[in-house]
């Protein structure tokens, strides 16, 4: 138990460290996963115990990534995974939740609502054209657990300008995605791929991120 509990006061003082003062909305949104998050449907009751570490702080670390006032799109948002905690994070941010369900997007419009979050919900597919109409043009699209990595370079790439990035976060078969599907990758526009770790030093288990740049087809480059 004293174990656990010095743990537990770890990823406290990480989350204080990573959220600043906005550290009491992201434990609000904690304490929204492991409720409503729950009882939706949109977050399995076993995940509650590491809500802060595999989920919130793994997506806040993003981040460091995405520069200041850009905007951002989170593809396949689902229980509002890595976008609201960007949001949280970095208040300077736009960001957009791209979301095709119907109780996902209730349940995000509900928290953005209750605690004032400069935060746009879209309900819809990102292949979608009234999707790509509301939320096109961005500087980033970010995605987490959503599908392989030449789907989401599908789904991703037409909604960022020309120079924009894509940041896919995946586990440790990021290389192998990035072997397997760089031939198409290249082809759709998406240009110097690369993994990066995000959080060393911040988190235990760093975040693992492809990232890609939506570049001019006549100079794609990996």
């Amino acid at each position: 138990m004293e174990s656990e509990a010095l743990n537990d006061d770890h990823v406290m003082a990480t989350a204080e460290r990573v959220f600043g003062p906005r550290f009491d909305l992201a434990r609000k949104y904690y304490e929204s996963l492991a409720t409503a998050g729950v009882e939706r449907g949109l977050i399995g009751p076993r995940e509650v115990p590491r809500l802060w570490e595999r989920h919130i702080l793994n997506c806040a670390v993003v981040a460091e990534l995405i520069d200041e006032g850009e905007r951002v799109v989170d593809v396949g948002s689902g229980a509002g995974l890595p976008g609201i905690p960007l949001a949280i994070a970095r208040p300077d941010l736009h960001v957009t939740l791209v979301e095709p369900l119907l109780r996902r997007t209730v349940y995000l419009a509900e928290f953005i609502e209750e605690n004032d979050l400069n935060v746009l919900v879209v309900r819809g597919r990102a292949e979608q054209p009234g999707v790509k109409k509301e939320a096109g043009g961005a500087d980033v699209v970010t995605s987490r657990a959503v599908a392989p990595l030449e789907k989401l370079a599908k789904w991703s790439l037409p909604l960022i300008h020309e120079g924009g990035r894509m940041l896919a976060l995946k586990g440790s078969s990021a290389e192998e995605e990035i072997e397997r599907d760089r031939p198409s990758l290249t082809r759709m526009g998406a240009g110097k791929l690369e993994v990066v770790k995000c959080g060393v030093g911040i988190v235990p288990t760093p975040t693992i991120v492809i990232r890609a740049e939506r570049v001019p087809r006549r100079f794609q480059r990996t």
